[in-house]
């Protein structure tokens, strides 16, 4: 690197500048704009020029020579620094003639020219340029910035004054977690790059975008959530945009969606009638539309996407995509979501033909996907595809009325279904078993694949426990490896995947030893008990290989996940390598020069020739450093004195005490003062500073070749990232069933019976979230059996308000959605005929959005359950035709009755307070549950209630109608005021005592009166 007539190349004084930023960025501002920098004496800034260039023949002291004038501000823009006080540039008057703008903007230094063109080139974007070590935004967008992140907006001198705002890099995650999850804006990373050596040392970064980040593209960003998938969901609507309702065969859409931070990748074909619950189930982060739904607001799909709540973009597939699945550039997928779904299926995953609508979603995905990753585009694996045979189908506000995966209160995950009965360990298990209750299987043979893995585990708590603890030493494989496909991953994550895979061999050990116990104990094994397990375990790759070569690879601190080098410059480079920025020297020096051992370095010294021999020469050289450092200490008597680089003074002699040890340096001519103050002293000494230069000579080739050896075992996981994910896949599994047989340990669960009829047979259930609540207040929780039969198909359940009607509704859904993922039930016994969809119309509110009541809500969702019900459907509803006249709702709670047991035929729970229902389906106090028509029954809760006046529920069921709903006393509980309660019981006793009479108006009016003047 030469000088330029200022004694300072353009990179070196950008470094230098690099390095006052980095200095002053430690008091946690914001902005990037800093304090003065102190003037630095001409042998100080000499040293620095050293520490920078790398060649002690810089390092002496030059004459200062007459600067010319020179623009500053593309230093200033490069280095990403801002003065405070900056010259006062005069404004153009806006005179409207655009070659005016145009010549201002070509005047403008280079990087202001780049982030002009980037603003036009994506406009769309907020866009986020390092500059050295910030990210920074520049002109009108800075304001917006400053206003969304809360940071200081500050201006800067490029040609003419404009807006900027900056923060360091090591706060970018926290940054685009505001930007991209709560305001959901796209973010563009300018990335600088080192500029070509063949252009000449004046030669500036090279920079450009080479990512869009949106909130399904997340990758490996610290504010991803390891529970949860990030799904990024593409919808085509095969046909014109314009839609018409009457036309079914353009209602067929395709849905294509990925988690891009794990590379699952599925499709299927829908409906638009199906569209909510869909995207309720998948709870896509973003959801992908062609461009040409930006013309259609009143259109349905776009409508469905904002009711619920969902960001939606939108693109135009790229003209040159492929519109065969095919033709894309897909990986085999060796493995689908479920690895049990595929034990011993005849059709391969890879054979299945994706429909048009499909391919067209696909399609849309891939062009969005390549537009935003860029340079980060991995390949894609084959997608798995979903039927809507294979699994049951759980609509939109089933999902939430049963608080499967989200409370109905606060949305969180407190007292859900999936938060009572998690145990899984590995945060991928936990993401599978999430998928699984909100998409359970309707496959017997999958389900019984399950179930037996369960028993397996539930009849061997010892073996369970130890897969628990082996468990908890295994990574998210899955991500780790779409890092590395991405061109992304850092040394720890080798070490992560090496960990990993020995998890994963130990598992299998354990496996087999518990074989082999059992072999010796009993003299043989139990064929059926082991057939799941072992049909699972030969689902694993042998990759130990893998483990050999990493293993060979890393040092020990490597091995155990210490960080090598804390510099936040070289900890981005590594957290983003395609980035290839240029830390400084100093950074990846600092940590090396004080030590000769492996500690910090990342690869073994021994791995390749290359590194045998630069670190022989290190070694040699530190050596040297040492000896140099001991004779000087003797010959000028000053034992405080050591040889040290800082990003201050470069390579330089220390002295810790002046007064003692410094005398004899300061007479010497061999030593060039640089700086003192009362403790220290600093000097340059030229022997040291060749010495020195050879060593950060020596130890950046050794941190290039150690990039190159990544690299290498980077492409070794990648070579073998499909058996990686496949044996993710079947741990995830294995973790999810091992957590299921913890759980019906803990819980007292059993193994249900499941059949392909539409049997419904629950003895003694219990609901498992409401069961533990009570738990923990020392309460026990009453359960009741449940009997479905041809004969009793519709159960009518009637009963007071708090008596668990709801609870018995919701436990039943619940044990029906646990039996088909597999699980083990909250029951004594449980026979369960497949469900192929779970309805339920319980509790609602008003919709103003969409400008919807109460009443209106329910109405809809009724309608949805009795027009798509089926024999084999399990429905639940809650009191259908309140919120209007009780004639009114009477007559619709009966139309819907009479519409279940006559046209949908399903299996279902009706609870209810009129009690009029029952008489019109024929119901009588002493008909012992039954009534007139033939598949419903009826049954009712109680309130026992002392002479006292004291009162409590009775929550067990018992055949027949209870039509007294104690309205009362639950307003006494909540509270309500004793004057209030007064009244209600003398309006509610004339009422009962007339109720055979007409209630005329003038009557009613009497009763008004009277009650009023009490």
């Amino acid at each position: 690197m030469t000088l330029d007539n200022e004694g300072l190349s353009a990179d070196a004084a950008e470094e230098m500048d690099i390095q006052a930023v980095d200095e002053s960025s430690a008091d946690g501002l914001e902005s990037p704009s800093v304090p003065k920098r102190r003037p630095k004496k001409k042998s100080q800034l000499n040293a620095d020029e050293a520490e920078l260039n790398g060649h002690a023949e810089d390092a002496t002291p030059v004459k200062k020579k007459k600067r010319k004038p020179r623009d500053t501000s593309t230093t200033e823009s490069e280095t990403g620094t801002a003065k405070k006080k900056v010259k006062k540039v005069k404004k153009k008057e806006s005179s409207g003639d655009e070659s005016a703008v145009d010549e201002e903007d070509r005047n403008r230094p280079r990087l202001a020219k780049e982030i002009l063109a980037n603003l036009r080139k994506f406009p769309h974007c907020i866009l986020l340029t390092r500059v050295g070590q910030f990210w920074e935004s520049y002109f009108d967008q800075a304001k917006e910035v400053s206003r969304l992140l809360g940071i200081k907006l500050t201006s800067r001198t490029m040609g003419t004054q404009i807006p900027m705002c900056g923060f360091p890099l090591a706060h970018l995650d926290k940054h685009l977690k505001n930007i991209i999850q709560n305001h959901k804006r796209f973010v563009a990373l300018c990335e600088e790059f080192p500029p070509d050596p063949k252009a000449g040392a004046n030669a500036g970064f090279d920079r450009r975008v080479t990512r869009i980040i949106t909130p399904g593209t997340l990758i490996d960003e610290s504010f991803l959530n390891p529970y949860e998938d990030n799904y990024l969901l593409s919808i085509a609507y095969f046909g014109s945009t314009s839609y018409d309702p009457t036309d079914v065969e353009h209602r067929q859409m395709g849905l294509a969606w990925i988690d891009v931070s794990t590379g699952e990748f599925f499709t299927k074909a829908s409906t638009l009638d199906e569209l909510r619950d869909e995207l309720v189930r998948i709870s896509p982060r973003e959801i992908i539309l062609s461009q040409d739904y930006t013309l259609e607001d009143s259109h349905p799909i776009r409508r469905t996407i904002t009711e619920e709540g969902f960001f939606a973009s939108y693109i135009s597939p790229s003209k040159s995509a492929k519109t065969d699945p095919s033709e894309y550039n897909l990986r085999d997928n060796s493995g689908a979501d479920d690895v049990t779904t595929h034990i011993g299926t005849s059709v391969p995953q890879s054979d299945i033909v994706l429909s048009d609508s499909e391919v067209y979603a696909v399609r849309l995905l891939t062009s969005f996907l390549q537009s935003n990753l860029m340079e980060n585009m991995p390949t894609l694996p084959r997608p798995s595809r979903e039927s809507v045979e294979g699994r049951m189908q759980i609509d939109s506000h089933t999902i939430r009325a049963l608080e499967i995966r989200e409370g109905l209160n606060d949305g969180g995950a407190t007292g859900t279904l999936l938060s009572v009965i998690k145990r899984t360990v590995t945060t991928s298990g936990t993401r599978l078993l999430a998928r699984w209750l909100c998409s359970p299987s309707t496959s017997l043979k999958e389900i019984q694949a399950r179930q037996s893995l369960v028993a397996f585990f539930h009849a061997r708590p010892y073996l369970c426990e130890d897969l628990v603890q082996l468990l908890t030493d295994i990574e998210d494989a899955s991500r780790i490896v779409q890092r590395f496909l991405l061109g992304r991953g850092q040394v720890n994550d080798l070490s992560a995947i090496c960990n990993t895979i020995r998890a994963w061999i130990k598992i299998e050990d354990r496996i087999e030893l518990e074989k082999e116990m059992e072999k010796r104990e009993r003299g043989s094994i139990q064929v059926d008990d082991w057939s799941s397990i072992d049909a699972l375990m030969r689902g694993l790759h042998d990759i130990s290989r893998l483990v050999i070569i990493i293993e060979d690879a890393l040092t020990a601190a490597a091995r155990v996940g210490n960080s090598v080098g804390d510099d936040d410059a070289q900890a981005e480079e590594e957290r983003s390598p395609n980035a290839r920025s240029l830390p400084t020297r100093y950074s990846i020096v600092k940590d090396r020069l004080q030590s000769l051992g492996e500690e910090s370095w990342s690869i073994k010294p021994g791995f390749t020739d290359e590194l045998r021999a630069y670190h022989t020469t290190l070694k040699e050289l530190l050596e040297r450093r040492e000896q140099l450092q001991v004779r000087l200490q003797t010959i000028y008597d000053s034992t405080s004195l050591s040889l040290r680089l800082s990003p201050t003074h470069g390579l330089h002699v220390h002295v810790g005490r002046t007064k003692r040890d410094a005398k004899k340096l300061k007479a010497s001519p061999e030593f060039i003062f640089i700086s003192e103050n009362s403790s220290t002293s600093s000097f340059q000494y030229k022997d040291w500073t060749s010495l020195g230069t050879q060593l950060i000579d020596t130890i950046l080739a050794i941190s290039t070749a150690e990039r190159r050896t990544f690299e290498i075992l980077r492409n070794e996981v990648t070579a073998v990232s499909t058996q990686l994910r496949h044996n993710a896949r079947i741990v995830d599994e294995l973790d999810a069933t091992v957590a299921f047989a913890n759980l019906a340990s803990e819980m007292k669960f059993v193994r249900p019976n499941v059949t392909e009829g539409t049997s419904f047979h629950v003895v003694n259930g219990r609901h498992p979230t409401v069961e533990l609540g009570l738990l923990t207040s020392g309460r026990v929780f009453t359960p009741n059996t449940v009997l479905f039969t041809p004969e009793s198909r519709l159960h009518i359940i009637t009963g007071p308000n708090m008596a668990g009607k709801s609870t018995l509704l919701r436990q039943n859904a619940l044990i029906a959605v646990l039996a088909q993922t597999g699980s083990f039930v909250p029951a004594d016994y449980a026979e369960i005929g497949i469900v192929d969809r779970v309805f339920s119309r319980i509790g609602a509110r008003d919709d103003l959005f969409r400008d919807r009541s109460t009443f209106m809500v329910e109405m809809l969702e009724t309608s949805e359950i009795l027009q798509r019900a089926t024999p084999n459907s399990l429905v639940i509803m809650d009191e259908v035709g309140r919120g209007t006249t009780v004639d009114d709702g009477i007559a619709i709670a009966f139309a819907a009755v009479h519409h279940l047991l006559t046209v949908n035929g399903c299996r279902a729970m009706f609870a209810t307070h009129f009690h009029e229902l029952a008489d019109m389906l024929g119901c009588t106090n002493d008909s012992k549950g039954r009534g007139s028509f033939a598949g419903a029954s009826f049954f009712c809760t109680d309130v026992d209630e002392t002479e006292d006046g004291y009162f409590s529920y009775s929550h067990r069921l018992r055949p027949g109608v209870n039509r007294n709903s104690h309205g009362l006393k639950v307003a006494q509980l909540a509270g309500l005021p004793q004057p209030a309660i007064a009244v209600a019981k003398s309006a509610l006793s004339w009422l009962k005592s007339h109720k055979d009479e007409v209630r005329t108006a003038h009557n009613l009016q009497v009763l008004g009166q009277s009650l009023a003047s009490q």
